[in-house]
């Protein structure tokens, strides 16, 4: 910096993290990857033991690559990592499909395989190349937290293609060379998503309407709630205290005690519990308790309620300071958020554009992507206060609506590139009946997908700390949520915009579709 600068103050801080919290979190990750390693099986039978191989040898590059690039690891890089596991899952759920598929028509095993690989990785590029741009981007443009989610996902994208479309096929390949039978799917789930004749097209209003509804409440929340949201310290700041006992206190208890008399106290709030020059002795805690009220003994009351839960621990102590702190996220941190989604957002609908060369499909998937981040936005807004845990708006909810936008394009996507697939084949035919039958036939794959993601977050909420629970709500949110709008909003647009770009106003199933092989 141009300017002198004189250093007063410098400690050592410990993790926001409390001990025990680390280790639920670590146990959640564990149990939700071992619920998704036998979901393949139970779903795909031998076929599913080759992509657990897969999945677990991506885990093991990316943490390799990690380490090798001296990154490290934080709440929204844990988010990059869960939203590479549920890609390299799908990944190999849509070489699977398509390998059924080529089953169900009477081939043998390995033309089977090579026919369902082929056709599988126009959809695995386009849907990894969208996520990639939106990667970049927010590389390019964001930073701390942002650069570490980007970083972590562009690592990820790189290991799921080499895991996804090597490493499973290798072993794939290899068990057939040594002459031994290959399963892709259970007797259970044999024929499971095979004859759903679903009118996604023809009930798009519906759906349009409860969108719209959901979201309208959102925003009508944000006018009128106060707070409509439960910012945490990283955007609202708030009080930090130093504060010494007389003897060690737990981390994890301290941060217990604070939490419930906060609460009690008739707000859910943002906290932050460190321990100072790795003591057990001495704390520095912030909290946005209060942060939004007016009352002019606001500072008396939070520091009473802070007292009050400190002197629960049974140990003697002493607020040594107290003072207020500014946003770690600063108004240029939340601008470069906005902006990276924004250019991200046309980045993606380019490429979309580019690569299926009509207009319709690039609108399609940036309204998508705007639906999901709204979706969870609302959310967050309807519930904070009702629902028993935090719905903070800090780092983690950032880095969560992040995911959300890389699942959503990565699931669209590669939708769009089935439907394309049917066009392209029934050139003439109506419209409307032939992405009906490209969503259909795709909706085991959306289903699976969906389901392996949905399992990680819910086993990690229901089994993870408190500190992660805001977060996986979120994600859950947001994996429904796109899902929903891959088949309800983002389609079925593309058949509107489609309509009202023919000539002469004709409708989508009366115009004749035309499209250009990309």
């Amino acid at each position: 910096m141009p300017a002198r600068i004189t250093i007063l103050d410098e400690v050592t801080v410990g993790a926001t993290l409390g001990e025990k919290n680390i280790s639920s979190g670590i146990w959640a990750f564990i149990i939700a990857f071992a619920v998704i390693l036998l979901y393949m099986i139970f779903y795909y039978a031998w076929a599913g033991l080759a992509a657990n191989a897969a999945l677990i040898a991506n885990l093991f590059f990316m943490m390799g690559a990690l380490i090798a690039c001296g990154g490290s690891l934080t709440l929204p890089g844990i988010a990059g990592i869960v939203l590479t596991m549920g890609m390299a899952v799908d990944a190999n759920v849509l070489i699977y499909e398509r390998v059924k598929e080529e089953l169900r028509m009477g081939k043998a095993v390995q033309p089977a395989m090579r026919d369902g690989f082929i056709k599988a990785i126009s959809a695995i590029i386009d849907g990894n190349a969208t996520t990639l741009l939106t990667g970049i981007v927010l590389f390019v443009v964001g930073t701390g937290p942002i650069k570490g989610f980007a970083t972590t996902l562009i690592i990820g994208i790189f290991t799921t293609l080499f895991t996804a479309i090597v490493v499973a096929r290798l072993i794939l390949y290899r068990r057939l060379e040594n002459k031994r039978p290959i399963s892709f799917a259970s007797n259970i789930t044999k024929n499971w998503f095979t004859n759903v004749n679903y009118d996604f097209v023809g009930k798009r209003k519906v759906f349009y309407v409860i969108s719209l509804v959901i979201i309208g409440a959102g925003f009508v929340s944000m006018a009128v709630r106060n707070p409509s949201f439960n910012m945490g310290v990283d955007f609202a700041g708030g009080t930090s205290f130093n504060v010494a006992f007389d003897s060690d206190v737990d981390a994890d208890a301290l941060r217990t005690a604070l939490g419930s008399a906060y609460s009690a106290g008739g707000q859910s709030s943002g906290l932050t519990v460190q321990s100072i020059e790795n003591s057990g002795r001495n704390y520095k805690i912030v909290t946005n308790y209060l942060i939004s009220s007016d009352a002019e003994d606001v500072e008396k009351q939070v520091l009473d309620k802070t007292t009050e839960a400190l002197s629960s621990a049974g140990v003697g102590f002493e607020i040594i300071s107290s003072v207020k702190v500014d946003p770690t996220m600063s108004d240029d941190f939340r601008k470069e958020a906005i902006w990276a989604s924004i250019i991200g957002l046309l980045l993606v609908g380019f490429y979309v554009f580019i690569r299926f060369r009509m207009a319709n499909y690039a609108l399609g998937a940036i309204v998508a992507l705007a639906h999901d981040a709204l979706m969870v936005v609302a959310a967050f807004s309807l519930l904070n206060g009702i629902v028993p845990f935090s719905l903070e708006v800090n780092q983690a909810f950032i880095g969560a609506i992040l995911t959300v936008i890389g699942y959503s394009i990565n699931d669209t996507v590669v939708i769009f590139d089935r439907i394309r697939e049917y066009l392209r084949n029934r050139r003439g035919d109506d419209m409307k009946a032939t992405i009906n039958d490209a969503l259909n036939s795709t909706l085991g794959r959306t289903i699976n997908t969906s389901m392996t993601v949905l399992l990680t977050l819910l086993v990690m909420f229901i089994f993870g700390s408190d500190d992660i629970r805001g977060f996986c709500f979120a994600m859950i949110v947001g994996v429904v949520s796109g899902s929903y709008s891959t088949l309800f909003i983002a389609t079925p647009i593309v058949v509107d915009f489609h309509r009202w770009f023919s000539k002469g106003g004709k409708s989508a199933s009366d115009a004749a579709v035309k499209p250009v092989t990309a």
